[in-house]
């Protein structure tokens, strides 16, 4: 995925410059899966182990066996998730099975927020939340360096009061 300025996007004709998502996300919700992994399987493991003997322990087994398979999946969503502004919206395309494109234009965006939990902050990441009119268009960018998700907070308020004012 390529990276570069927006405003190449906009020239008519050309294809969008797409931005991909950090690999901070990925590190992140893969720490995440280990960390649940680790907590299942000590809980379907230990527990009918100790109440039902030793052989039930090999319930241990399924949580790490999810795991693996999630793995690779959390791989393949984060891949998926890409995002390019153009001269008059913004698209955010994302989905390996079922592809999903979600185009909000700027002028028809109210409210545009950064947000960072505990765990976002840790691996230094924020989400980016665009709100419209109509509930359905609204719209998310999930793991955003925080000066990136600022950037484009800033930007996209800027072309959203710019595109409403001319409404």
């Amino acid at each position: 995925m390529e990276t570069g300025s927006p405003l190449e996007a906009g020239i008519p004709g050309d294809e969008p410059v797409w931005r991909a998502l950090p690999p901070g996300l990925l590190r992140m919700r893969r720490l995440l899966l280990v960390v649940w992994t680790v907590l299942l399987a000590l809980a379907a493991g230990l527990l009918p182990g100790l109440l039902a003997g030793p052989a039930w322990a090999a319930f241990a087994l399924l949580p790490v066996v999810c795991a693996a398979w999630c793995w690779r999946l959390l791989g393949r969503n984060w891949r998926s998730w890409r995002y390019t502004e153009r001269a008059d919206d913004l698209l955010i395309s994302r989905g390996v099975l079922w592809r999903e494109e979600t185009v909000v234009p700027y002028g028809r965006m109210q409210l545009v927020e950064v947000t960072s939990g505990p765990v976002e902050r840790r691996f230094g990441l924020a989400t980016v939340q665009l709100h419209t009119a109509a509930a359905a268009t609204d719209a998310t960018i999930p793991g955003l360096d925080p000066a990136e998700a600022e950037r484009l907070r800033d930007r996209l308020t800027e072309l959203g009061e710019a595109r409403s004012a001319g409404l």
